[in-house]
């Protein structure tokens, strides 16, 4: 009897420690899912009302594949044995996330955006779940390097936790932003006059909220690829950019002390940015440079 209670107990201890090994990763993973928050409304922008909800879940089931079925197996896997390899394969994967959010920007300048025809639903889809793929990536290394001290099976449960957690906070947030507007048109045909005021600004402050979420999104991609590089530089041993960028941010930490905190994450915040923008341009030139050989041999 007292056997199968101290099992109990023993059990009972390693599910609390998981639960805080798991919110201690979930913590560490913020950043990078409120900039996954911020991409993936983008994606249902000017899409029609009631394809909205299921684009948002087929992208979140893809969201969840990606974690589970490709990030974790080769994340546990390398990390168990070639833990090197996996700052190369975030960079690989954050060029690729620089270079869409730099083809937005030239989209952007181009006014190609504006006019462009609606994209195709499994297209659309499929883009989503591609930069997904390269933010779930950095969301799971992070919280994977949170709990390295753990055994290979705990770490492995804390890791789908995480994955289940935030694939589900990000994509019901994401939900509820994009139907917000029809909460509102609901609202409008209330008898409460508050309800009808509520419900007018709804309407009319959500393709504002949407249109800007797209622009933090594009920001988001370039922040976080640029993030990753200047990251994975210093760990492979190219230390100059983040020391540049480490001593930007000391100097003004300790000179502007009451808003030190908030300019230092400013300054790391644009430097990656930057980063990213000059990258993502790089292989936006390159793609396009291979696009027009490509043609040109076709033509020949």
């Amino acid at each position: 009897m007292s056997a199968g209670l101290f099992g109990l107990l023993d059990d009972v201890a390693m599910l609390t420690r998981l639960a805080a090994a798991s919110g201690r990763a979930t913590v560490k993973a913020a950043g990078v899912v409120i900039d996954d928050t911020a991409v993936t409304p983008q994606y249902v922008h000017g899409i029609a009302a009631e394809r909205e909800l299921p684009i948002i879940k087929r992208i979140a089931i893809g969201s969840l594949r990606n974690k589970l079925l490709v990030i974790l197996p080769v994340a546990m896997l390398l990390s168990q044995f070639a833990p090197r390899l996996l700052t190369p394969i975030l960079m690989l994967g954050a060029a690729y996330l620089c270079y869409e959010g730099a083809e937005k920007v030239w989209g952007s300048i181009r006014g190609h955006d504006a006019h462009a025809a609606p994209a195709d639903e499994d297209d659309m889809v499929t883009g989503a779940i591609w930069t997904d793929l390269i933010l779930s990536a950095e969301i799971m290394v992070i919280a994977l390097n949170e709990v390295a001290d753990q055994a290979f099976l705990p770490r492995l449960i804390i890791l789908i936790v995480v994955a289940l957690v935030l694939t589900a906070a990000v994509y019901g947030v994401v939900a509820v932003i994009v139907k917000m507007d029809d909460v509102g048109l609901h609202l409008t045909e209330t008898s409460s006059r508050v309800g009808r005021l509520v419900g007018r600004g709804l309407v009319a402050g959500m393709p504002v909220l949407l249109s800007a979420l797209s622009t933090v999104g594009t920001v988001a991609m370039l922040w976080v690829g640029g993030h990753i590089l200047l990251a994975g530089s210093d760990r492979l041993g190219w230390h100059t950019p983040y020391d540049l960028v480490h001593h930007a941010q000391d100097q003004v930490r300790h000179s502007v002390k009451p808003f030190g905190a908030v300019l230092s994450w400013f300054i790391e915040t644009a430097a990656s940015a930057v980063i990213g923008l000059v990258v993502g341009a790089v292989v936006v030139l390159l793609m396009h440079l291979l696009s027009f050989a490509r043609r040109g041999s076709s033509t020949a």
